[in-house]
């Protein structure tokens, strides 16, 4: 049987979403769940696709050619080390796991030690861009060994969101430096929404400035140096409307 170029653990949105876009550039991926029912549905989906479900853990890893690439999308903390202690016992060394949940970067630091103590390859990688990000181009922030970095590039890069022909994606640093600036940016992001937030507040209880009114605003701001993502996506939530709240 034809083994499959990387696998992805945790078929939740992002994951589901991780494994279609790998798939979507030319890659051949295997996936795997706790829950099987989750990989039945996501088969449902991917008829046609060269996506392979498979329904243990040691189904999984003998899926992948070697070095085997896996890909990580589960719950950041304990369900990360407990997903990684069951792949450990089925992996060869040189092996590379990357770890695209939301890690606390000192957490991301010990695992790349104690993996690189066993031979296998760490790569924590922040991921932003939620799920249609995921399905469609992620930014990526890959952080570890460069020499298992250089090994999962091309797929990386890839998948990643592009800015003309330049990738979203590109080698950060050692051990936690994927993770630790994919906290920064987390940090930005919320002190953005707050901001927003505030904003919002200010227009609306205080000037009392009408829905339609804040809509036009917000557009505007999107025209000038505010342009981001999150006050275009403002923007549109005022022209939206919900028949609960008016």
């Amino acid at each position: 049987m034809t083994k499959q170029q990387i696998g992805v653990i945790g078929l939740a949105v992002m994951g589901k979403n991780l494994a279609f876009n790998i798939e979507s550039r030319g890659f051949s991926v295997s996936v795997f769940n706790r829950s099987p029912e989750k990989t039945h549905d996501l088969l449902k989906e991917a008829e046609g696709k060269n996506l392979t479900g498979t329904f243990s853990i040691e189904e999984f890893v003998a899926s992948l050619e070697s070095p085997r690439k896996i890909l990580i999308m589960v719950q950041a903390g304990k369900a990360t080390d407990a997903t990684i202690e069951q792949l450990l016992p089925h992996l060869d060394e040189g092996d590379i796991i990357i770890d695209g949940g939301n890690a606390y970067f000192p957490d991301t630091v010990r695992r790349s030690k104690e993996l690189e103590d066993k031979g296998i390859r760490f790569i924590g990688t922040g991921v932003s861009g939620g799920e249609e990000g995921a399905l469609k181009g992620p930014s990526i922030m890959p952080g570890g060994q460069e020499s298992a970095y250089k090994l999962v590039e091309p797929i990386l890069t890839a998948i990643s969101a592009k800015v003309g022909d330049d990738p979203c994606c590109t080698y950060i640093g050692p051990d936690g430096a994927g993770h630790y600036v994919k906290m920064v940016h987390n940090g930005i992001e919320y002190g953005d929404m707050q901001l927003i937030g505030e904003a919002y507040h200010l227009l609306k209880s205080v000037l009392n400035v009408s829905v339609e009114e804040l809509h036009e605003i917000f557009t505007d701001w999107n025209k000038g140096e505010l342009d981001s993502y999150l006050i275009e996506i403002t923007a549109d939530i005022f022209s939206k409307y919900d028949p609960e709240t008016g």
